[in-house]
């Protein structure tokens, strides 16, 4: 994907799944007889660098904390729901007369009222308090000192709190997701995504040599990455050096890149020290756009220059781009999520009346919460399953 001109247009890459003839064959049509061979491969289409975005002054983020941060306009393409998601039905014979205390990223307080307000349409007992100020990582402390029953989170959990969790309690906290991220909304959970110079030819990468470039563990098996040859460019390209840009730790987006790529299960992946880092994300396409033998990562939201974006692809799977359709759909392995975090001990069923608010939350009705707030993505049914096998797992 080749993004051109001063902060006008860029070049998306999606991958192209070649059945052109397959379906003329269906219908009774074939090709031309001169007609040249099918080449797969990638599709390029003009799409716009995001604006430049800057990181939120003192002011800001104090009222931040205060009242929610400000929505930003919802973008213009518009989400489905799955049609595999099931829809809520009470459970029987429960009656809920109860109040909670829930702590909250900055971003999320809008999204989490509409859902208590959505669910007490069910269940009128059932009463929410958001406790101020707005901030995950305060939520998650104070989740562990036992002053707030539930913390909803715009990111995964810092290690440093599940640790201290676990220390105290001997389990780990109940993380469960409950809505897709954004596509590329500044501070609202975009998508992230692999970058290279414009003039690289590498089409794609997969976990595997992400891990490989990255990583001092490389615990998906590849062989330590240090040139372009050795992600498979040849010619001029392959004794080049890769010069590898991220973002310092700890961060959030950091530690999704952690956890998505450089982790399996079991083991948890480390940086290797062949990484330039910055302290935020808001420069690293920057970077990369003036560095020819670069590769980076950053949120959507911060690519304001002159990059190409790399298909991404995991586990011999299709490589896929970041584009609106792949994130909505979360078939891009690279799109993220919401938490909810509470204190379930290990050995005893979840609070019961937590558990229906989950349930509501991942029931086509719930979800549906999400679509008309516009700014996060509904979960896919097969996220929702996910989520609901979290929850019935024994802890």
């Amino acid at each position: 994907m080749r993004f051109n001109g001063a902060g006008s247009l860029a070049m998306a890459s999606v991958a192209l799944i070649a059945l052109a003839s397959e379906g003329a064959r269906a219908q009774g049509h074939a090709p031309a007889a001169d007609a040249p061979p099918i080449r797969a491969g990638t599709t390029h289409w003009a799409l716009p660098t995001a604006e430049p975005v800057f990181p939120q002054t003192d002011e800001q983020k104090q009222k931040a904390m205060r009242e929610g941060r400000i929505l930003p306009a919802p973008e213009a393409l518009w989400p489905r729901l799955d049609t595999g998601l099931a829809s809520y039905t009470p459970a029987k014979g429960l009656k809920i007369h109860a109040t909670y205390r829930a702590g909250s990223s900055d971003v999320l307080p809008g999204l989490v009222e509409a859902w208590v307000a959505a669910f007490r349409k069910y269940h009128p007992g059932f009463k929410l308090k958001i406790e101020r100020p707005l901030a995950g990582s305060l939520g998650a402390i104070e989740l562990i000192k036992g002053n707030l029953d539930l913390v909803f989170v715009s990111r995964e959990l810092k290690p440093t709190d599940i640790a201290t969790f676990r220390d105290r309690f001997g389990y780990e906290p109940f993380s469960v997701p409950i809505s897709g991220g954004s596509w590329r909304h500044f501070g609202f959970l975009d998508s992230l995504a692999f970058m290279v110079h414009p003039d690289n030819p590498i089409r794609q990468l997969d976990f595997a040599q992400l891990d490989a470039a990255f990583s001092s563990t490389r615990h998906r098996g590849g062989k330590e990455i240090r040139t372009w040859g050795d992600l498979g460019l040849a010619g001029e390209w392959a004794d080049k050096p890769v010069h590898l840009y991220g973002i310092k730790p700890w961060n959030g987006f950091e530690e999704f890149v952690r956890q998505r790529v450089l982790s399996v299960p079991g083991k948890r992946g480390e940086w290797n020290d062949h990484v330039t880092f910055d302290a935020t994300f808001f420069v690293v396409a920057r970077r990369v756009a003036a560095d020819p033998y670069a590769l980076g990562y950053t949120g959507m939201s911060a690519i304001d220059s002159e990059v190409k974006i790399l298909p991404v692809g995991v586990d011999g799977g299709p490589a896929l781009s970041p584009s609106y359709e792949n994130v909505a759909t979360a078939d891009y392995p690279l799109s993220r999520l919401i938490y909810l975090n509470t204190n379930a001990p290990a050995g005893k069923p979840l609070d019961p009346v937590l558990g229906e608010f989950l349930r509501f939350i991942l029931s086509r009705e719930g979800q549906k919460v999400v679509l008309r707030q516009g700014i996060y993505l509904p979960l896919r049914a097969k996220q929702v399953s996910a989520s609901r096998a979290y929850m019935n797992a024994p802890r």
